[in-house]
């Protein structure tokens, strides 16, 4: 089994500010569309929130990639495509395993800006655009995943399965240390040095169980194997999300 720790949303170069904190309750906001959508961030009620996490440069009227796409019936569409799911295929990411989500996020305008988790999907279908159905990429266009409405690049996927967002900011889904730059994370005790993708290098692994996270990148995977520490935390994590 593996755990894939999946940056989204919005950030300083994404967007243009932090995912905001709202009485509560994280919003990661969708980054903009550079093509391929129907949604704007008024149609998805992000229209005021963009604004100010973006310093006007988003509004209301822009377009943007809604995805994640959680939908109400609980499932959730994920979309992926180019290097990133060439890395994903290569770490052998497939049925039964699990997409924790996070991204930057602030309280208001005023908070500390950090990284937390905010939602989850577990894989049950992997949907190659470029040999499915037309049928099958019909109903995804319907339902206006942004990869469905059209090819992103030659292996454009989309992932399928349930899934959820947290609806408080509970301390358990913070990954930044209180007061840190948002990179620098407290780790799970289970992660350990060798086990995450794109985390090999040994001064990434810093004592008191932190973790410098790489500053770029989408997909990092954990293979977690048949080990109870990891499927324990990961259990944790997605009672904290459907119960938040």
């Amino acid at each position: 089994m593996k755990i894939i720790f999946s940056r989204k949303g919005f950030d300083s170069a994404a967007g243009g500010g932090a995912s905001p904190i709202v009485d509560g309750r994280p919003i990661s906001l969708p980054i903009p569309s550079a093509g391929h959508s129907t949604a704007t961030y008024g149609d998805l009620g992000l229209g005021e929130l963009a604004s100010i996490a973006s310093r006007k440069k988003w509004r209301a009227k822009d377009f943007c990639h809604h995805d994640p796409m959680f939908r109400e019936d609980g499932m959730c569409l994920f979309g992926q495509h180019a290097a990133a799911q060439t890395h994903l295929c290569n770490q052998g990411v497939g049925f039964g395993d699990v997409f924790v989500f996070f991204g930057l996020f602030r309280e208001e305008e005023t908070g500390e800006p950090h990284h937390r988790i905010f939602g989850y999907q577990m894989i049950e279908e992997i949907v190659d655009l470029s040999i499915c159905e037309d049928n099958r990429r019909a109903e995804l266009a319907e339902m206006g995943h942004p990869h469905a409405l059209g090819m992103h690049s030659k292996n454009d996927v989309i992932y399928v399965g349930s899934g959820a967002t947290a609806a408080t900011d509970d301390p358990a889904l913070r990954l930044t240390v209180s007061g840190g730059p948002p990179s620098l994370w407290n780790r799970p005790e289970w992660l350990k040095q060798g086990g995450l993708s794109y985390h090999d290098r040994a001064d990434r692994w810093l004592r008191g169980g932190r973790l410098r996270s790489v500053a770029r990148g989408q997909e990092f995977v954990a293979d977690i194997g048949r080990r109870k520490a990891p499927r324990e935390w990961l259990d944790q994590i997605i009672a904290t999300i459907n119960t938040s």
